[in-house]
């Protein structure tokens, strides 16, 4: 081996552990070896930037606008609930839901659809008294599994096409997977409708744990005349920097004063609600003027109104707050809300909540302002999951809902019967809803989620890199050594099994980008067709179900859920054998 394979080799490796260890984000981790390999000389600026102006890559950036534009219109999800409504046993909801959701998702990006039907599917669970785990993690492998049905399904089969591209082959027509995809979402959904059914806990959700266990997670205290600080502010008081307690809202006769700034005024007879870790409130009971209000009737129901609303939010993998405590983000000021609790792994973060360092997947119930929907519903900071009774008016009720629908299902077409790229088609699609005001320049900047494409764009030159030191044939030497004694099949298992190892554990996308130029080495090597491969890796790199940190989806749904870890790999494991069994059937008679 050269220098800069072993280079190359030493970096990747380096890369994966720093991506599943969380020392950094991923999108600056995967930038910075990118940066390594263009100081280095191993890749020319053209070739390190190739990833940047991919046709994947771009097209994926355009539908996330394209596919905000339809969750905002609320028109999908306001059907599929009242089409939801209509059942009213458990197995029956199941199927009547998982499968349009699915059939949704081979043309929608299912990120936004968790997100839009998990407070649905939470409402109505609570409705009928089933736990929502027993809907959330089907939501989850639904979307996934549908996003295997068309090109635009998901973003591991426009990143695919669009390196197919690059590598001077045909690349993917809109339907070229859908032959492997629909019969994996066929068995998928029966093996969730039978035996993963069965397997599925019955957990308590987050908000509603925090609910039945409110005492544990807020305290009241009353100001009586004799504090020395009524009449001043918050923060002269000294009851912003509290040893675990964090303070949340004023009740003032009738006011409610949420969230709380340091500029607020304490008055006498206010109530003091406070959160985090109550057991530490007896630093308040010392202070004079302050008493605690023992016996207290007080519910996490009561800390609503008018004018303030508990959300419940899981941090995203984009997210500007991770590795920042609440304190250090600025939260309070920054989003006008404040922290009831946080939750990681099913578990209550103990501790001074404006402390606490997030990190994907933490689900914060929140206490908010009635704007609070408006602003951040697609924020890429996190999810916003609570079963919602906000005013509708947030929803657009007017011909521009169905525009961005209509609009969607036009370029469908035109990219089916080969009028149009999907890069184009998306392009008019979004100069369209710009032009009719369907989507603003500001939701168009909400909507982008600039740390997936940075992602998806630094793994596509990192893939260069592999192809360009020749690291890439080696590899694919390797793994026909090891092969060739079971024939090609034994090849597609190994690579498929490598393949779905590291989408567990980094991102799908960086995956597919990765494992690409192996498998065209192998197929250029083996004399075999080229897209067998594509499409085996695409179905490999997207079947994620053994973690919650390997999906986007996953992690939105492991809070709400009230999920654990093992519950994934003892529902998941199955799932993912049987797509693999299903789709190395279809592509070994279909393409080998």
């Amino acid at each position: 081996m050269s220098w800069e394979m072993i280079l190359v080799l030493t970096l990747i490796i380096g890369m994966l552990a720093c991506l599943i260890l969380e020392v950094a984000r991923p999108g600056m981790i995967m930038f910075s070896v990118l940066v390594i390999f263009l100081v280095s000389d191993i890749l020319t600026a053209k070739e390190a930037l190739s990833g940047f102006s991919n046709e994947g890559m771009l097209t994926i950036a355009l539908l996330f606008i394209v596919a905000g534009a339809v969750q905002k219109s609320g028109v999908i999800d306001h059907v599929t609930e009242r089409w939801l409504e209509k059942s009213q046993s458990y197995s029956g909801a199941m199927v009547r839901f998982l499968v349009p959701i699915s059939m949704i998702s081979a043309f929608l990006n299912n990120t936004p659809i968790v997100v839009t039907f998990t407070p649905i599917i939470k409402n109505w669970c609570e409705k009928r008294g089933i736990s929502p785990s027993k809907f959330l993690i089907p939501l989850s492998y639904a979307t996934i599994l549908g996003g295997t049905i068309t090109l635009m399904g998901t973003a591991t089969n426009l990143v695919i096409h669009g390196m197919l591209l690059d590598y001077g082959l045909d690349g993917f027509s809109m339907f070229t997977i859908t032959v492997v995809g629909i019969p994996v979402t066929i068995v998928g959904l029966l093996y969730l409708f039978t035996v993963g059914k069965k397997l599925l806990p019955n957990h308590k959700g987050f908000r509603q744990r925090v609910k039945e266990d409110a005492k544990e997670y807020i305290a009241e205290m009353n100001v009586e005349s004799s504090f020395q600080y009524v009449n001043q502010s918050v923060k002269k008081a000294g009851l912003r920097e509290l040893n675990g307690l964090y303070l949340v809202e004023i009740i003032r006769k009738k006011e409610r004063v949420s969230p709380v700034r340091d500029s607020t005024i304490i008055q006498a007879s206010d109530r003091l609600i406070f959160s985090g870790k109550i057991l530490t409130i007896a630093e308040l009971q010392n202070i004079k003027g302050l008493e605690l209000r023992t016996g207290t009737d007080l519910d996490l129901d009561d800390l609503k109104n008018g004018s303030t609303y508990l959300i419940e939010a899981v941090v995203s993998h984009q997210s500007g707050l991770l590795s920042k405590s609440l304190k250090q983000a600025q939260f309070r000021s920054r989003y006008d809300a404040g922290v009831i609790a946080i939750h990681r792994h099913n578990e209550r973060i103990q501790g001074k909540v404006g402390d606490i360092i997030l990190k994907p997947g933490d689900s914060l119930l929140l206490l908010a302002g009635v704007d609070f929907m408006s602003k951040y519903e697609q924020s890429n900071d996190f999810y916003v999951v609570s079963p919602l009774d906000m005013p509708q008016i947030l929803k657009q009720k007017s011909w521009k809902s169905w525009s961005a629908i209509l609009l969607l299902v036009t370029m469908i077409i035109f990219v089916s019967i080969g009028w149009l790229t999907m890069l184009k088609a998306m392009a008019l699609a979004v100069v369209l809803m710009l032009v009719m005001k369907v989507v603003s320049a500001e939701e168009i900047r909400r909507n982008m989620q600039y740390d997936v494409l940075l992602i998806i764009a630094s793994s596509l030159g990192i893939g260069v890199a592999m192809t360009k030191t020749g690291l890439a044939d080696v590899i694919s030497s390797g793994l026909i050594a090891v092969g060739n004694p079971i024939g090609t099949i034994g090849i597609l298992v190994i690579m498929y099994l490598i393949t779905s190892i590291f989408t567990e554990f980094i991102t799908n996308s960086a995956a597919a980008a990765l494992m690409l130029p192996i498998g065209l080495e192998l197929a250029n090597t083996l004399e075999l067709d080229p897209i067998g491969f594509a499409v085996l890796i695409a179905i490999a790199a997207s079947a994620s179900f053994i973690t919650p940190i390997g999906y986007q989806t996953n992690l939105i749904v492991y809070g709400p859920g009230g999920y654990k870890f093992i519950d994934y790999v003892k529902v998941g494991t199955p799932l993912n054998f049987l797509v693999m069994v299903t789709s190395l059937v279809v592509i070994y008679n279909v393409w080998f």
